[in-house]
Formats: C-alpha cells, structure tokens, sequence
C-alpha cells in the first residue's frame, strides 16, 4: 500500500522539482513558445488582412475590367454604327450618282436622237425638193414645148401669186 500513499518527503520533492521545471519551463519555454504562437498570430493576422485587401482590390480590379469591357463594348458597337452609316451614306450617294449619270446619258441620248432625226429630215426634205424640182422640171418641159402654154402658165402664175 506504500505506493497508493506517497511519504511526506516524496510530496515535498515532487512538489520542488514540479515548481522547478515549471519555473524553467515558464522562463525558456513557455515564453519564447508563447511568443512565437503570438507572432505566428499576428502573422496570420496580417496574412489575412492582406488577404482580404487583395480580395478587396481584385473585386475592385475585376470590376475595373468589367467597366472598360463595357466601354470598349460600346465603343466598338458605336464604331459598327457609324461605319454602317457611312457605309450606306456612300451607296446613296453612289445610288444618286448613278441616277444623275443614267439621267444625262438618257438625255443625252435622246438629244442625239433628235438631232439625228432633225438632221435625216432635213436630208429627206432637201432629197424630196430635188427630185420634186425634176420631176417638175421634167414635167415642165414636157408639158410647155410650146411658147404659148408657156406663157399661160406664167399669167396663171402672175395672178395667183397676187391673189395670196
């Protein structure tokens, strides 16, 4: 039963050397542990604070980029609308252009024709007077052999040239 109830001296020695070791531990141990435990939490501390501001500022980052996405989306769907609009600026104007040209050629053409038609009725009149004159002519000379029907037909003449 010796070793279930401890002697007074052995109390006393177990008590010193527990007060000893842990006065030791206290001074070389337990102080430099709990300074590095308070350390490694502040660097922990600071690890995170770090952490959540680069959270922080990626947000704002990812943000940032989603803002010039935006604008270079605009920017890019204004350019697209412009380049539209002078697309089709330059074919109506090229429409137009066509139409004027097609028009003056047309008017042009069609000046041409008249002048074509003013010329080959003007060549037909002057063929139709001349072989009007021969055969006139020729009548003439046949019809007015003689002197007198020759006069006749100057009197004839004479007097309905006065009478218009």
């Amino acid at each position: 039963m010796e070793l279930l109830t401890p002697a007074i001296g052995l109390i006393f020695w177990a008590t010193v050397i527990f007060i000893t070791v842990f006065l030791v531990l206290r001074k070389f141990a337990w102080t430099p542990i709990i300074e590095g435990l308070n350390e490694r939490e502040n660097d922990i501390s600071s690890a995170l604070k770090m952490a959540e501001e680069t959270r922080a500022e990626m947000a704002k980052l990812k943000a940032s980029n989603e803002n010039l996405l935006a604008e270079a989306r605009a920017e890019r769907d204004q350019i697209i609308k412009e380049a539209k609009e002078a697309s089709n600026n330059l074919i109506e104007q090229a429409k137009q252009k066509a139409t004027l040209e097609g028009s003056r050629i047309l008017g042009d053409a069609r000046e041409a024709l008249t002048q074509e038609r003013v010329a080959m009725m003007a060549t037909i009149r002057k063929d139709v007077a001349e072989l009007s004159i021969e055969i006139a002519e020729k009548v003439l000379r046949k019809e007015l052999g003689d002197k007198k029907t020759q006069q006749d037909l100057v009197s004839n003449l004479i007097s309905e040239a006065n009478l218009n």
